[in-house]
């Protein structure tokens, strides 16, 4: 690390699966740093985002062992932007194979966005396996948050790029969004299917920065990343991401209350408002929780990033 970024310099896997984890899905798994460090999980976000090089740089490479993968559909996973099995409960149970597979007793789970709500949801199955959480970008996977991004709040901040969105929607199928959106991207159609995951995609990109960043937002529009992102997370959106209740995470945080936790959050975060690390946080006040002043949704927000670095630098005293 150093003064001007806390990411540790970078580092290639030094090893690298892929994971048949049922009869359909098999998953990319890498391990970077130190094979028998403290071992420690990324999840990221979407549901269908994958994970990038640059992940790997948040943590001591000679402290942890850094595992990351990628969720059905994403990316190198195979099938490709895949929906059939692809539910919360078969990613639950994917983090299961990866940790024995790799033979871990337990692990500290570090999560974003749509990774927040995986690593919650696996804390509080396999609260056993957890040794800390650090969570950023809390998504709680509630109604309320998929209608205020894809239906209506966070386009009034941006309604330019709202317009863009509402587009491929023809007028009498917006007063449900993400519905409309589940037929085309799940439709027959390439063409249809493609816009409509560019336009998804982009929207996402758009609001995701406390400044806007137009590449972040054109790497979103290619077909390789927007195809896998925009059809997983409409398909986990359309089916309440598969919780049997809409407040599901929280109702039962008791599960994971004696593990050591740390919330990290953008304060103008349109993707995932504060209002859901802050309810978190209520429910588990054992958890610390660090509102960053000037950062949005972007993990990789100044802010934000050192936030993150330096929760996992405190996490080596576990």
């Amino acid at each position: 690390m150093t003064e001007a970024s806390p990411l540790y310099p970078e580092i290639e896997p030094y090893a690298t699966r892929m994971l048949p984890v049922s009869a359909r899905h098999t998953l990319y798994v890498e391990e970077c740093g130190n094979p028998n460090g403290m071992p420690i999980v990324f999840v990221h976000g979407g549901p269908g985002g994958g994970v990038s090089p640059r992940q790997r740089r948040l943590f001591d490479p000679a402290h942890y062992r850094i595992v990351l993968f990628e969720q059905r559909g994403a990316s190198r996973s195979t099938p490709f932007a895949d929906l059939d099995e692809n539910t919360t409960w078969d990613l639950v149970a994917d983090m299961e194979r990866i940790r024995e597979a790799l033979g871990i007793a337990g692990w500290i789970v570090f999560g974003g966005s749509w990774g927040s709500t995986l690593g919650l949801a696996y804390a509080e199955t396999h609260p056993e396996r957890v040794r800390g959480l650090i969570l950023r970008g809390i998504f709680l996977a509630r109604p309320s948050e998929v209608r205020w991004l894809y239906q209506e709040g966070a386009g009034n901040m941006f309604p330019d790029a709202w317009e863009e969105y509402l587009a491929p929607i023809p007028p009498e199928e917006r007063h449900d969004m993400v519905g409309a959106y589940y037929r085309q991207l799940t439709g027959n159609d390439v063409t249809v299917r493609l816009r409509a995951a560019a336009a998804w995609s982009k929207w996402e990109g758009a609001v995701s920065f406390l400044i806007p960043q137009e590449q972040a937002i054109e790497e979103n529009t290619q077909p390789e990343r927007a195809l896998p992102l925009a059809r997983i997370e409409c398909h986990y959106f359309q089916h309440n991401s598969f919780f049997p209740t809409d407040n599901w995470l929280l109702e039962n945080i008791h599960r994971i209350r004696h593990i050591p936790g740390v919330i990290v959050q953008g304060r103008y975060d349109l993707v995932c408002p504060p209002r859901s690390a802050w309810d978190l946080h209520r429910a588990w006040p054992e958890a610390a929780l660090h509102i960053v002043p000037d950062a949005g949704h972007g993990g990789m927000e100044p802010g934000t990033l050192r936030q993150l670095v330096q929760a996992t630098e405190d996490f080596k005293r576990l």
